[in-house]
Formats: C-alpha cells, structure tokens, sequence
C-alpha cells in the first residue's frame, strides 16, 4: 500500500513538473536563430486554416500600381541622387504569429528598397545611441555634441533629438542638393510644395525627408560609424538576420569623420538608394519591436525607449519616434489602439499587433497594411495576448 502511494505521488510530481515546464515554454518567447524561423501550421496555433489562406489570398490580389521596372521614380519624387534597382519584386509577404511563421507568399527573398521602413530602422539606431550614452537625452539639442555647421544657426540649434524623431524640428537648411522646403517639381515632383512660414522648432509637424537625412548624419557623427555598419552590428546580427540587406547612400553623401570617408544614408527611397532588404529581415526587425527590443534576452534597446517611441507627438498624426501609431484608430483601422507600423512607399508596411502577438511584414501592395492584418486575426480562434513584460506596448 506505502509503495503504491509512493508511486502514484512521483507520477503526480512528475506530472506536475511536466506541466510547469510545458507553461514555462509557452510564456518564454520564441526567437528565431540566424538563417531559419521555425513554421507552425495555423491549427497548432489555434488559426483557422482555411481563414487565413483567404487573408493570404487578399493579400496576394492587391498588387501595387508602382511599375514593376519602377520607372515612375522621378516623376512621383522628384531627381535622383543615388541608384533604383531596374525591377522590383511582385507583392509579397510573411505573417508571424506567436513567434512563428504561420504564412508565407510571393517572393519573399527579393532585396528591394523598403523606402520610409528606413526611419524606423534610424529611430532603432538613435535608441542604440542612447543606451550607449552617445546621446545623453532626446531632450538635448543636437548641437551639443554635432559640430559640423549644421545647427549653428539659432533657429537650428534649437532642434533635438526628439524634434528629429518625432518630424517636429522645422531645421532648416539643405541636404545632399535638396532644399528642407521641398519646393520645385524637378527637384521634388509630384511632392513638391507651396512655400510656409516656418514654427519654432518641436511645434509643427511636417513628414520631410531632409530633415531626416540631417538627423542620419547627425547620428552618423555621435555613433563615430556610418549608419549601415552601426545597424548591422548593434541591431541586425544580434536578431540573426542575412547579410543579402544594404543600406544605399546617395552619390554625393558621403561625409570625413575622424578621418574617415563615411556614407551618410538616407531616411527613405524617395530620391533613390535607402534601406534594400528582403521580406524575413524585415521580419526580424518588426519582431525586435514587438517584443520591446529584446531579442533572446538581451535587451538591444531600453524598454523606456521603446515605450516613448510608441507614443504619439503632440503635433504629429498619430506619430511617434519615426513609427506611425494607431492610438486614434485611424491609422490601422480595425486593429488595437496599441498597434504600429513602419510604413514604406510603394507599400512596403510592417505591421505589428502586440495584443496578437503579431507581425505582418507585405510589400509592394496596395491599400491600408490595416486591411491585411485585420484578415489575419480574424484568422485567429482564440486569441493569446502577450504578459505585458513581452510587449512593447504605450
């Protein structure tokens, strides 16, 4: 009788070990390693199956009107300043649920360029730096540690590190051969506008990619490298990701640090070069966000960065450190108050949905990312929200 005790409770305690091990698993993050990611049908995950593939099927037959030779570059943007591939990839994309791949369609290899995807991936740098301590605070004005001329005048030493992040710092000067004002079909094209007066510094928002390549030479200058060398040694091999990405700079912007030659990118594809990168990459860097910026336990960036960098400005569009937010719902229609997105042009959209535990990463569509991931959850028969100490939520 004591012995048949004995047993049943080493089974009850072998049961309960079990049991605890196999919860442990499922509330500790899956972090792909470099080179593969794990896939998982939608019915481990509690998807249906047949739901999802109709997301996938939606996803598939909105297509992007940008030619495939993208040769209505000048026409939309305005003159080159550094090199466009002669043919994009059809649209694409990958679908990460719970960590896992759960849908993959097109060409989801092609290195292409990922055009403002770029500013989210500069604002990752700019949280580099300041973990580092290469920025002291984003409330400190660039000028006290970027001594090139370009915030000498008043109005520009006025500009921080949050004015640049958040598209509020009204610098004013030229970059590259562009002008701030973005005045001029030849030079902008169908971006062009009419001439403003300008706001103090942090009190008016404006979308304007020469202030954004200000603030990539500016970070250029604080992390003493260019920006390719610091995202890929800070951000890109610490979260496993390929080496086929490239961060392209314009022909004319590059730049003598410390006695170096350096290439100073830009924040976008708008005049050529930028952020050319496949589909799983861009997978990786969505992931990095949703799981607050770390990355298989070490922590790439400050969880109070990540949780200012989801909150919105007070002039922006719902906008926060370069990601766009989704706190009025306008943004992301149908999808949380807490969603976000890194939004590219032609689309090239992460989309991320901590409350799902999800990033959708589809390019070269057309349409609101929103409506492709909206389609996703609608996949999911049981929803699973992340413990709060796994998101990046604001």
């Amino acid at each position: 009788m004591i012995s048949s005790r004995r047993t049943a409770l080493r089974l009850c305690v072998a049961l309960a070990a079990s049991t605890a091990i196999s919860a442990f698993a499922q509330s500790t993050p899956y972090f792909p390693p470099a080179g593969t990611w794990a896939k998982k049908s939608p019915a481990e995950l509690g998807m249906d199956p047949a739901k999802l593939a109709e997301a996938v099927s939606y996803a598939q037959q909105h297509e992007t009107e940008r030619p495939l030779d993208l040769s209505d570059q000048e026409q939309v943007f305005g003159s080159l300043l550094g090199s466009m591939p002669t043919r994009r990839a059809k649209t694409n994309g990958v679908v990460i649920y719970k960590g896992y791949v759960v849908a993959e369609f097109g060409d989801t290899s092609a290195v292409d360029p990922t055009y403002s995807v770029a500013k989210s991936m500069l604002a990752t740098v700019a949280g580099v730096a300041l973990r580092d301590g290469r920025i002291a605070s984003v409330d400190q004005p660039v000028a006290a540690t970027v001594k090139d001329g370009g915030y000498a005048s008043p109005r520009n030493a006025a500009v921080t590190w949050k004015m640049h992040l958040q598209q509020e710092s009204e610098w004013q000067g030229e970059m590259w051969g562009k002008k701030d004002d973005f005045i001029g079909a030849a030079h902008y094209g169908k971006g062009e506008r009419k001439p403003r007066e300008l706001k103090q510094p942090g009190g008016f928002y404006e979308y304007n990619d020469v202030r954004i390549n200000r603030f990539a030479l500016s970070l250029l200058r604080v992390m003493d490298k260019s920006m390719p060398d610091a995202f890929q040694q800070e951000v890109m091999d610490p979260i496993g990701a390929s080496s086929s990405w490239k961060w392209v700079p314009y022909a004319n912007s590059y730049v003598e640090h410390e006695g170096k030659r350096m290439p100073s990118v830009s924040g976008g594809t708008r005049w050529g070069g930028g952020m050319w990168i496949n589909s799983w990459d861009m997978a990786r860097f969505g992931y990095l966000w949703l799981r607050g910026g770390q990355w298989g336990g070490k922590q790439l960036l400050q969880p109070s960065y990540v949780k200012a960098a989801l909150t919105p400005s007070e002039h922006g569009p719902d906008y926060g450190y370069l990601w766009w937010l989704n706190t009025k719902g306008k943004n992301l229609p149908g999808l949380p108050s807490n969603a976000f997105a890194a939004l590219g042009a032609g689309s090239n959209t992460i989309t991320v949905s901590p409350d799902h535990d999800l990033v959708v990463v589809w390019r070269w569509h057309s349409g609101n990312s929103a409506e492709f991931a909206e389609r996703v959850i609608a996949a999911m028969t049981r929803r699973s929200p992340l413990n709060a100490g796994s998101t990046a939520r604001h």
